[in-house]
């Protein structure tokens, strides 16, 4: 019997050759080089599914093996089955390690180091879904969010009020810029499931998990808080408010319309442009902070309100009132 030829292109070989410089590299337990890889081209991402889809087809149609085509078996077909994984291989393989990778993910603090490998995730994600296990995996995924973000939202209820403004801000910078590392890891699963058979987006469900289990379920008790600390200068810093301003307004636009004064100091174009009979009340407004600074220890030539001056334009109501302009 003629050995195959070496030459011969074979459909599990053109799944292999995608990545060259990944797949070359592994080492035992499919240990990779650290660092978030490179994303594929497009029609890269089309050929390697493509491969999976021809090489599944194969693996369907071929017939069962008897003792006279035992040695005769279509290469191609029994690479490919030698490398199939089963729904036991994904639960007990595949998705613990994206189990342990998304844990770190979603709890590290901004500049923390994390050890894991972002090229051998991307792979078991691109593995999972050219072996069908798209949908599965999707749905660990949601669940294994959902279940983070109800914790979260529980300690955020456990939070005393004074501690409550910045703890959400944390929870929601935290969580965000999680998204940025984990959206692109299951950028496979986004293109060819999500988007393809669910007509959505990965980020835009995750964003929408982070409005239904937590921001609903604290935004009439961090509004008011939010309005209290505008009231009172220094009480949260600028860049505290503006974050969860500006995230609240990500999460839900018409939230606005719970605090439209509010959001119009770090949302563009929330109020109606200002008109010549409204002046003299925005001067009276100035006028009153001005007095409420004062009675804060800031006087005129204070120099430290100098240096503050860009934290206290946030506070100001003329600010607003020209960011609005005149008609």
């Amino acid at each position: 019997t003629r050995p195959p030829d070496p030459g011969r292109e074979l459909p599990g070989g053109q799944l292999l050759a995608v990545h060259a410089g990944s797949m070359e590299r592994k080492g035992p337990k499919e240990g990779l080089p650290m660092g978030p890889p490179p994303l594929p081209e497009p029609n890269g991402v089309i050929m390697m599914l493509k491969s999976c889809d021809a090489a599944a087809a194969v693996a369907k149609t071929a017939p069962a093996p008897t003792s006279s085509s035992t040695i005769n078996i279509n290469t191609s077909t029994s690479k490919f089955l030698m490398n199939v994984i089963t729904i036991e291989d994904y639960k007990s393989t595949y998705w613990p390690k994206l189990d342990g990778a998304i844990d770190q993910l979603l709890t590290q603090s901004p500049g923390d180091y994390i050890p894991i490998s972002y090229e051998q995730i991307y792979s078991c994600v691109y593995k999972c879904v050219c072996q069908q296990h798209s949908e599965q995996m999707y749905s660990d995924l949601i669940k294994k969010i959902t279940s983070h973000l109800e914790r979260v939202s529980k300690e955020l209820q456990a939070s005393p009020p004074d501690l409550y403004i910045e703890r959400f801000n944390i929870a929601l910078g935290q969580y965000m810029g999680a998204l940025q590392s984990i959206v692109p890891l299951f950028i496979y699963m986004n293109k060819f499931y999500i988007e393809t058979k669910l007509n959505r987006d990965l980020k835009d469900d995750l964003i929408k998990l982070f409005t239904e289990h937590v921001a609903e379920k604290h935004i009439y008790s961090l509004m008011p808080l939010l309005l209290e600390a505008q009231s009172t200068p220094f009480q949260v810093t600028p860049s505290t408010m503006a974050n969860i301003v500006k995230g609240l307004y990500t999460l839900r636009p018409e939230w606005v319309q719970m605090a439209p004064t509010l959001f119009s100091k770090f949302i563009p174009n929330i109020l109606p442009p200002a008109v010549e009979s409204e002046l003299s009340e925005y001067a009276a407004q100035d006028q009153k902070l001005q007095r409420e600074l004062i009675q804060n220890g800031f006087t005129r030539g204070d120099q430290s309100r100098k240096r503050a001056g860009d934290e206290l334009a946030y506070n100001s109501p003329s600010a607003c009132a020209s960011s609005r302009g005149y008609r």
